[in-house]
């Protein structure tokens, strides 16, 4: 199967059908991993269509790849070591796999979109022998710094036969979070197939799309996100190229996740009762008919206005209001909702990377955290919703000032702090 994925294609990137249906239009936005700096604010900027379809023929959520994957990706503002709660995951992950598949120092464990080493490290740490691959530079070179091996490349079926030529196949494949980042899914999965051991795993984990759907995640929407998945979707995936999902996980991470399990189709495995008793409650959510779709964007509607209604109220009786993160979901939602420096004054973030930069397309000024001490504003909107009970813990203290700590999607509601 060969979808055409060009610039600004129409048809399925997965299965190549034009049968694709508009889900949610959330028009023009700039490339929300990114920052603008300083110097670099009187100069134009651009923006591109945000526009989400659904193939009815394979039921894959997708947007064009309107930008060439290499704008994207090369230089990459995200870290995942800045997050507490995601480092505990990944430590977790490693923990569990590692027993499950009695990984040592005679395996391997490659991981897709590695980042800046955050997981691999907890590996290294286990004396098991790693690869890491990830395009970004500036990401990848962080990692090495740690001690993680790190290819700075794009994963595909050529660079997976190179690897496994060069570094023997692996026992166990990881990408969290990528499989979204991904243009050529089928040049993917063929990889993932080509490096995987007889009788290897994969996992990948990935935002699951009934939650999307269910919480009116709109935000999570952006230009490095490809694709959205549904299990079945995801299914039919790895089954085009020879792999078999045997497993999921239910997670909670990114707002609602999943984590399949996969391995050749050939070792024989029969599914786990989780996989097929995920599909039926998919099928009866709608997930594979047109009818399951045709809500969202309404309700994505009604989030803005509820969000803007709240912001305006909040600055008309004279409360500052500030942001709390700087992540790719927040600017699909600052630019969606068309929120400025007049409703959020400014915003912060931990990368240290974005401290001093402005947010794309909205220009809003990012500092480092203790900003907030500095300012104590009234209202303090949690941008990086999904990390919402880790970020109270962090801002506890402005409870010294009565602070309000504001989730905004779905509707925006106050959460105690601490």
């Amino acid at each position: 199967m060969t979808g055409m994925i060009g610039r600004g294609a129409t048809t399925c990137r997965f299965c190549g059908s034009s049968a694709l249906f508009s889900v949610v239009d959330l028009g023009l936005s700039p490339l929300c991993e990114t920052v603008v700096a300083p110097d670099s604010l009187e100069q134009p900027e651009s923006f591109y269509p945000l526009h989400v379809r659904a193939c009815e023929a394979c039921w894959l959520v997708q947007i064009p790849e309107v930008v060439p994957r290499e704008e994207i990706f090369i230089e990459y503002a995200y870290f995942s070591s800045t997050s507490d709660s995601w480092l505990e995951h990944a430590r977790n992950y490693v923990e569990m796999i590692s027993q499950r598949l009695s990984l040592g120092r005679d395996s391997l464990v490659v991981e897709l979109a590695s980042n800046d080493g955050y997981l691999l490290q907890n590996f290294v740490d286990r004396e098991i022998p790693v690869l890491g691959i990830d395009p970004a530079a500036n990401v990848a070179e962080v990692a090495r710094e740690r001690g993680v091996p790190t290819l700075t490349a794009f994963f595909g079926l050529d660079l997976a036969e190179r690897v496994a030529a060069e570094h023997g196949k692996a026992d166990l494949i990881l990408g969290n979070n990528v499989l979204a980042q991904v243009p050529d899914l089928n040049d993917f999965v063929a990889g993932v197939a080509a490096l995987l051991d007889a009788g290897g795993i994969a996992t990948f984990e990935f935002p699951h799309l009934a939650a999307l759907l269910d919480h009116v995640e709109y935000d999570t929407i952006y230009h490095e996100h490809f694709s959205y998945f549904s299990l079945s979707t995801a299914v039919r995936i790895f089954e085009a190229q020879g792999l078999a999902v045997f497993d999921v996980d239910e997670l909670a991470t990114h707002g609602g996740s999943l984590r399949v399990y996969c391995r050749h189709a050939h070792d024989g495995a029969k599914p786990d009762a989780a996989v097929a008793e995920l599909l039926a409650r998919e099928a009866a959510r709608g997930l594979t008919e047109r009818d399951g779709f045709m809500r969202f964007r309404d309700e994505v509607h009604e989030s803005k206005r509820a969000l803007l209604d709240a912001l305006i109220d909040y600055r008309r009786s004279g409360r500052q209001v500030v942001g709390y993160g700087a992540p790719g979901k927040g600017n699909t939602l600052l630019n969606y909702c068309g929120i400025r420096t007049d409703l959020l004054e400014y915003t912060v973030d931990r990368n240290t990377y974005k401290q001093g930069m402005y947010t794309p397309g909205t220009r809003i000024p990012i500092y480092a955290p203790d900003r907030i001490g500095e300012t104590r504003p009234d209202v303090i909107v949690i941008l990086p919703w999904n990390l919402a009970e880790e970020i109270a813990e962090q801002l506890a203290y402005t409870s010294d000032w009565g602070a309000r700590l504001v989730v905004p999607i779905p509707r925006p509601r106050v959460i105690a702090s601490g």
